[in-house]
């Protein structure tokens, strides 16, 4: 689904990421692991265009997407979930939801029944201003919007940063059912290790810009990945 091959990218003078090169596969999580400050959403914002990158290459099935703008790569059915949510405040639940179809050719459209499925509360409140929302419920609705057009890459920085923990259960259900789907992969980065653990068909440790470890989910604890976390 994703490959990334020996991507470097640079802020200034500084060597930020360094030959990193991992793959999500279709129809699974992939948890992206690190202390704050190794580069994990410096890459995803390479991944998506934000960022450009000075070397290395980004395949999306199978396509080499490395040049093109963040706008062409949503297209083609990767949807991000950046850290700090960046809803529009002002904007009603509702509203929020339908600027999720301008990364759509299709445009504006019914919202799917299927989206309030995952996420009772924002039907509730879907006349209600995002930034009225409690942090959860903001979380929640971000995570809606990026599933708007049925994305084939779903990729989410930090989920459950600031989150209440019945909150974070209602978004472990939904990632988990998305991934089971089997038609979505999903690339999840957090620092709460158990959330990540929990969810991980295979993992990726960072340190210092490069890739340190991979491997599979369930191995998660016998190779020590707790102890790569720890400050």
């Amino acid at each position: 689904m994703l490959t990334v091959t020996e991507l470097n990218h640079y802020y200034g003078g500084s060597h930020t990421l360094r030959d990193v090169g991992f793959a999500v596969p279709a129809g699974s999580c992939t948890a992206l692991l690190g202390r704050n400050g190794v580069g994990k959403s410096t890459l995803l914002k390479c991944i998506m265009g934000v960022l450009p990158v000075r070397s290395g290459v980004i395949r999306f099935n199978g396509e080499d997407i490395t040049g093109l703008p963040p706008h062409a790569r949503a297209r083609r059915g990767i949807a991000y979930v950046p850290q700090g949510r960046e809803i529009f405040p002002r904007l009603t639940v509702e509203e929020n939801l339908l600027t999720g179809f301008s990364a759509s050719v299709k445009r504006a459209a019914p919202i799917p029944d299927g989206i309030y499925g995952m996420f009772p509360v924002l039907k509730e409140m879907r006349h209600r201003r995002g930034g009225d929302l409690s942090g959860g419920q903001q979380q929640q609705l971000a995570i809606a919007r990026a599933l708007l057009t049925r994305p084939k890459l779903l990729i989410l920085d930090e989920p459950t940063e600031g989150i209440q923990p019945s909150i974070i259960k209602d978004i472990e259900r939904v990632i988990r059912s998305l991934a089971q789907d089997g038609d979505m992969a999903i690339l999840l980065v957090e620092q709460y290790y158990d959330f990540a653990r929990s969810l991980a068909d295979h993992y990726v440790v960072m340190t210092r810009g490069a890739v340190v470890q991979t491997g599979a989910g369930r191995d998660m604890e016998a190779n020590g990945v707790r102890n790569l976390l720890a400050v």
